[in-house]
């Protein structure tokens, strides 16, 4: 039964998702923002107490 021995098709299996995770890695590291956004307004709104009326 050639499905027992692992020879053929695990180096094979190996290479294939060395492959997959350089090429997935290489494109997903292109997708990095090289632009930053910077935030020009850092003014923190004090928040507003809550009004309860029935108390």
């Amino acid at each position: 039964m050639p499905q027992l021995n692992p020879g053929p098709w695990f180096a094979i299996f190996i290479s294939s998702w060395l492959v997959f995770l350089l090429i997935l890695t290489l494109k997903i590291s292109n997708l990095n923002n090289l632009n930053e956004p910077t935030s020009q307004n850092i003014k923190k709104n004090k928040p507003e107490s809550w009004n309860w009326p029935w108390i």
